[in-house]
C-alpha cells in the first residue's frame, strides 16, 4: 500500500488543567476543574489530521509499554489510524498543560526519549519508499532521516514549534525540510527575519509562522520573495483551547498543497482548520473532516 503521507514521530500524553490565568498563585493549591489526559503531541496532531481529511496516513513512532502507550494504542484503534511503532525505551512521552480562560496555553513536556535514540533505517524505509510526502515532527530520533527522503525525492515538513531562529538543535529540522512551519510566540516581532534565516540557510520551498490570533507570515522561495502576512480566520464558536491549533493549521495548508492548491488557499485552510482546532476542549480530541473544512471555508469566503 502506498500513502499520501507519512507521519514519523510525536506521540505522547497531555495532561490538560484548566486555570484562570497562566501563573502560580500565591498559595500552596487551587481548585481547578477536572484534570483529564488526552492522546496528544504533534506527531499525533498531524497523523489524525491528515486521517481526517481523508488522506492515506501511516504514522510511526517510539512508544511505551505502559498505560500511556496502550491509551493511545486504543485510540487510534477506534479512530483507524494506520500505526506502527518501536518500543521506547524510556516510556511514552508526555505534557502538563496549563489552559487559562481565554484558551492559552503553557506547556511542561517530558519527552523521554534518550538523547542517542536513532530511528533505524530497516524500520522506517520501507515506510519511506511507499509514502508521497513525508512528515518529520521534531523529535531528534528522526534527525538523520532528511537525507534518506531527498535521496528518495520525497517532499518533508516539518514543524519547529516556538523556535527561537537561534537554538542550534532545531537546525536539522529548520533547514532539512522542504515546508517548514513555526510558531511565531518566541520569535515575535523577528518572525520574518526568522522565515528569511530558513529560506536562506536551507532548503525550504515555502515557510510559515503562524501567530494565533494575529494570522500567519508566509514566505516563497519562488516569487518575489517577500513574507507576506495573512491575518488570522475568526473562530465560528467561543475559544475553549488553544491545544493543536498550529497542528490543525499545517494540515489543512499541507492537505490543500497536495491537492494543487496556491498558497492563499492553503493559509485560508489551514487558518479556518486551525480556528476549529480552538473551539474544542482537549488537544486532538476533534478534527475537521474534508467536508466540514470546505464548508466552513466558504463560509468564511462569503462572510
Amino acid at each position: 500500500m502506498h500513502y499520501d503521507v507519512l507521519v514519523i514521530g510525536g506521540s505522547g500524553i497531555d495532561t490538560i488543567v484548566q486555570v484562570d490565568e497562566l501563573k502560580v498563585p500565591d498559595s500552596d493549591s487551587v481548585g481547578v476543574p477536572p484534570i483529564r489526559d488526552y492522546v496528544a503531541h504533534t506527531g499525533n496532531g498531524v497523523a489524525l489530521g491528515f486521517h481526517a481529511l481523508g488522506l492515506r496516513t501511516r504514522f510511526i513512532d517510539y512508544l511505551g509499554d505502559d498505560h500511556l502507550g496502550r491509551q493511545i494504542l486504543d485510540r487510534y484503534t477506534s479512530v483507524g489510524l494506520d500505526f506502527d511503532h518501536l518500543p521506547a525505551p524510556a516510556g511514552t512521552p508526555r505534557s502538563v498543560n496549563l489552559v487559562d480562560r481565554e484558551g492559552r496555553r503553557f506547556s511542561f513536556y517530558d519527552g523521554r526519549h534518550p538523547e542517542d535514540l536513532l530511528m533505524p533505517m530497516s524500520f522506517y524505509g520501507p515506510h519511506l519508499d511507499r509514502a508521497r510526502h513525508v512528515h518529520l515532527s521534531r523529535s531528534h530520533f528522526n534527525r538523520e532521516i532528511f537525507g534518506e527522503a531527498v535521496r528518495r525525492g520525497t517532499p518533508v515538513s516539518t514543524d519547529l514549534h516556538a523556535w527561537d531562529g537561534v537554538d542550534a538543535s532545531a537546525e536539522p529540522w529548520a533547514y532539512g525540510a522542504d515546508f517548514v512551519f513555526m510558531s511565531a510566540a518566541t520569535v515575535k516581532d523577528r518572525a520574518p527575519e526568522v522565515l528569511r534565516q530558513i529560506m536562506a540557510r536551507g532548503r525550504a520551498r515555502i515557510a510559515v509562522a503562524t501567530d494565533g490570533a494575529n494570522g500567519c507570515h508566509v514566505l516563497e522561495r519562488e516569487g518575489a520573495g517577500e513574507v507576506r502576512h495573512f491575518p488570522a480566520v475568526r473562530p465560528e464558536r467561543p475559544v475553549v483551547d488553544s491545544n493543536g491549533a498550529g497542528d490543525g493549521f499545517l494540515t489543512a495548508f499541507l492537505y490543500t498543497l497536495l491537492a494543487g492548491g496556491g498558497t492563499e488557499d492553503c493559509v485560508h485552510a489551514g487558518a479556518v482548520s486551525g480556528a476549529f482546532a480552538c473551539t474544542h476542549h482537549g488537544t486532538h480530541e476533534v478534527q475537521i473532516g474534508r467536508e466540514e473544512l470546505a464548508r466552513a471555508t466558504e463560509r468564511t469566503l462569503t462572510a
